[in-house]
């Protein structure tokens, strides 16, 4: 290491020091000036290096090279004539070069860092992505953009391949065939699609030193372009789809003025698109109100609203559904359904629910609402008695659910994939009920098939069978319903062969078998055959709990039978239904909830009091029991049949003596309802005298 002695302590000698200092292969031994307030002194001893007023006293101390920057040619001279062969000395002149050029590169130093910056500033405010790399594919830069559309810190490419971070990146290419690619598409890991120009990096001498690329996102102008290009073809396929459907459906803007209907409209209307297009939504309606026009006040679909329409005023069902863009309602969108096909479709529905119904159980535990403590202890049992191969006996009143109960113990049980077959056996007339039961060979009776048929108890094999109302069996029928439930076979009508039968048997009754058998109306040993596990259903007034729960399900039941949209039932409503003492119990309440919303108006979607049909009660529960302590000679079941035969001439008068619409207000089949009036010895010519 070379020890310097620098003579003079003004501006150049201040400059040389900071040169000298900042050398790795030089020390300076010491500063000289005679004024030791002079810039170069100050400097040194903040760098704690000797400071002297005379240089004489350094010149012999192992000084390899004198630096004379004080300017004066006798000093210069001097510290010639005094330096040994080994030291060197620096003339004044050249230190000041020396400390002019050192100026000079501070400047250009200082010039090249702000444009350094100034660049690093403008590359980090570009929109454009870039990225540098060396001539070793090393990240060198990247700018903040890169960091957006990579979704990538900087930091982390910096220093590493850029294959790391782009694996199908060309720039590797553009180093080996230095040639730039201009405008080319990539697509990156993360969906983004890319414009990017490559370009290699070669200096003067043509030497490699790297490449960049400069790339733009181009993913929402792609998506907004490719937009704009299928917005025409979108249109033509939205009209076509709407022009080819079956549906009748109509538009309208957001001023309820017609833009467009379908071929499948103008069939049900009668009106064409020249009747429509430009002119109110309302030109078409014959009866009612616009439901166009409601939806674009509300901003809320309709659904189910009945009117007429057209010329011929085709009875028709509404659905509109608002158009809503961006939060601002653009028009509507109405699809008409012609009441008439509804109503064909609607029977051949229900024939074919009736065919299945006969085959097949529909009702699961799920479908039986309840969660009165009453209701929780009857599904308890039932399902104890699901997974058994027991006989289950439903007992309750009539309208308690007894056959739903059955569905779902058939449906709980191991036998859920094979065939469920109802019978209602006060529905079946004695004459045909044996037959129907355990079918008949060929030739026992006039009028039988050829080659005999299959009775239910056959078809029910391996399966379930429900015998609803088995207490109006007659003894001879329960002869042989004991007979099967003893032997496990059956024997046709006409036939003497017994066929082994493996059925699981589900029995219900509403009637008092214990009151029957002391009646000698009921086999005592049949009793105990069926009444192995008798599970109790309780009447609708025992969990009156349960109604709101029922109406709900009751009110979205009713609403898909019969196109409605009807929501809630109001708290006066529901006060006056928990005050009834419901003797028909759920099918009682079903009818009732029924014609309250066949009566509400289309657009109505609670039920409220004025809707509910006179239910002829007895107001509060408590003058329910005080009648019942005045009858105090009658028993239950007496005081229920005697309710059951007044409601039965109630409604009947209130049908005109029809008994087809009394059968359906009161919820039972037209078989039910001539054995019940045969049973109360109900005749129009009676209540005609009594009225």
């Amino acid at each position: 290491m070379k020890r310097v002695l620098i003579v003079g302590a003004g501006k150049g000698g201040s400059a040389l020091l900071k040169m000298v200092y900042a050398a790795d292969q030089m020390e300076v031994a010491a500063v000289v000036d005679h004024d030791q307030t002079a810039k170069g002194i100050q400097l040194a001893a903040s760098y704690q290096i000797p400071t002297a007023m005379d240089w004489r006293e350094w010149i012999e101390r192992d000084i390899d090279m004198v630096i004379e920057a004080t300017g004066d040619e006798l000093v210069l001279d001097e510290l010639m004539q005094s330096s040994t062969g080994k030291t060197v000395v620096i003339p004044g002149s050249i230190a000041y070069l020396v400390a002019s050029l050192l100026d000079e590169k501070d400047r250009l130093l200082r010039r090249i860092k702000m444009q350094m910056v100034n660049q690093r500033l403008i590359l980090n405010n570009i929109r454009d992505g870039m990225i540098v790399i060396d001539n070793q594919e090393i990240v060198q830069f990247v700018n903040k953009s890169t960091e957006r559309i990579m979704e990538i810190p900087r930091k982390t490419f910096e220093g590493k391949p850029i294959t790391d971070f782009i694996s199908q990146s060309r720039l590797p290419h553009v180093l080996h065939s230095r040639e730039k690619e201009v405008n080319q598409q990539l697509i990156l890991e993360n969906g983004k699609r890319l414009i990017t120009t490559r370009i290699p990096l070669i200096n003067a001498d043509n030497a490699l030193i790297g490449a960049f690329a400069v790339f733009k996102d181009i993913t929402e102008v792609m998506t907004l372009a490719e937009e704009n290009t299928d917005l025409t073809e979108i249109k033509t396929m939205l009209e076509a789809i709407i022009y080819s459907s079956d549906e009748a459906i109509s538009v309208v803007d957001e001023n309820g003025v017609g833009i467009m209907i379908n071929p499948a409209y103008s069939r049900i209307t009668g009106l064409k698109e020249t009747d429509i297009v430009g002119k109110p939504a309302s030109v078409d309606i014959s009866e009612g109100e616009s439901m166009h026009m409601k939806v674009l006040k509300t901003r809320r679909p309709v659904r189910g609203v009945r009117m007429k329409v057209g010329i011929t005023k085709r009875d028709v069902l509404v659905n509109v559904a608002p158009v809503i863009v961006d939060g601002k309602i653009k028009g509507s969108v109405g699809v008409l359904h012609d009441v008439s096909e509804i109503k064909a479709l609607t029977n051949e529905l229900k024939r074919a629910r009736q065919i299945i119904r006969n085959l097949e159980a529909k009702y699961t535990f799920d479908d039986i609402i309840g969660n009165s403590q009453e209701m929780r202890l009857a599904l308890e049992q039932v399902k104890v008695g699901a997974r058994t191969p027991a006989i289950v006996l439903l007992r309750g009143e009539s309208g308690t659910g007894k056959e739903l109960f059955a569905h779902a113990i058939h449906n709980e049980s191991d036998r859920k994939h094979n065939k469920f077959i109802r019978v209602n056996c006060a529905a079946i007339a004695e004459s045909i009920l044996e037959s129907e039961l355990f079918g008949y060979e060929e030739g026992a009776f006039s009028g039988a098939k050829r080659g005999g048929k299959r009775g239910l108890f056959e078809e029910a094999n391996m399966g379930s069978i429900f015998l609803d109302e088995i207490g109006e069996l007659s003894l001879h029928m329960q002869a042989k319903l004991l007979r099967v439930l003893q032997e496990n076979e059956i024997v046709r009508v006409g036939g003497t062969d017994p066929i082994p039968i493996n059925i699981r048997i589900i029995a219900a009754t509403n009637v008092n078998l214990e009151k029957a058998i002391m009646k000698k109306t009921f086999r005592e040993d049949l009793y105990y055959r069926l009444n192995r596990l008798p599970i109790y259903i309780p009447t609708l007034r025992e969990r009156i709990t349960d109604l709101p729960l029922l109406i709900d399900h009751m009110i979205e039941k009713i609403n898909q039978d019969y196109g409605r949209n009807v929501r809630s039932i109001s708290k006066e409503a529901l006060q006056q239904l928990k005050e009834y003492h419901w003797p028909g119990n759920v099918r009682e309440l079903e009818n009732v909830i029924g014609r309250a919303m066949i009566y509400m108006d289309m657009n109505e979607e609670e039920i409220k009091l004025g809707h509910i049909p006179d239910l002829d009660t007895v107001k509060t529960r408590s003058d329910t029991f005080d009648s019942v302590t005045q009858q105090q000679a009658l028993s239950l079941q007496h005081a229920v049949e005697d309710y059951e035969k007044r409601y039965i001439e109630q409604i009947y008068q209130q049908n005109n003596y029809n008994k087809t619409k009394t059968a359906k207000v009161l919820g039972v089949s037209i078989r039910n309802l001539y054995y019940k009036m045969k049973k109360y010895q109900i005749e129009k010519s009676n209540l005609q005298d009594f009225s």
